[in-house]
């Protein structure tokens, strides 16, 4: 008598899952209309060409076919900073950036930052000061910086903290990120 009921949970378990893909291909136009291009990006110095719908965020792009998992989603609103990159030098979210926007374009995640096999001067002060903890914000967060500390060689805390912003570390790491990068900075003024 249990076997007889746990084969009918288990066909109706089935069903159900059955049934909800069915309601979700039925609902969801995007899965029967996506038109497949070809886009070109050039990420961390290396040129890629993908095959994909250009409605895709780039950061699917990153983390599925190109396996870059730095490059982390977070909140998929341009909230929390986490997948911060840098398209064509500027700073930008990959979470909202479709890809067929950022088409032809150079894009720099937190691997570009490093020196050949190495870390970079700002990823070496992050591990030196243990400026993270979980890590998950930290890709994102070493772009910024990477960024403030070009256009800014001496930014002073409240400078760090405002480029920082929109960033959100939920393990509170926030003044060993800001030492982090005031020892980089510090070390380029000698």
């Amino acid at each position: 008598m249990i076997e007889k009921k746990s084969r009918t949970l288990e066909q109706d378990n089935l069903s159900d899952v059955n049934l909800s893909i069915r309601l979700y291909i039925s609902c969801n136009s995007q899965l029967r209309t996506h038109i497949v291009t070809q886009y070109s990006l050039n990420v961390n110095g290396k040129n890629h060409v993908i095959d994909a719908d250009g409605n895709t965020p780039l950061l699917y792009i990153l983390r599925g076919e190109l396996d870059i998992k730095s490059t982390k989603y977070g909140c998929g609103t341009e909230l929390c900073g986490a997948c911060r990159i840098l398209v064509d030098g500027n700073l930008l979210f990959a979470c909202t950036l479709l890809l067929k926007d950022a088409d032809k374009t150079i894009i720099t995640t937190v691997e570009g930052l490093t020196e050949g096999n190495k870390p970079g001067a700002l990823q070496q002060a992050f591990l030196d000061i243990n400026a993270g903890q979980c890590g998950y914000c930290l890709a994102g967060i070493l772009i910024t910086a990477d960024k403030l500390l070009e256009e800014n060689r001496s930014p002073d805390r409240r400078e760090i903290q405002l480029a920082l912003d929109g960033h959100l570390c939920r393990c509170g790491a926030h003044n060993r990120i800001i030492k982090a990068i005031q020892s980089v900075a510090e070390s380029d003024d000698d």
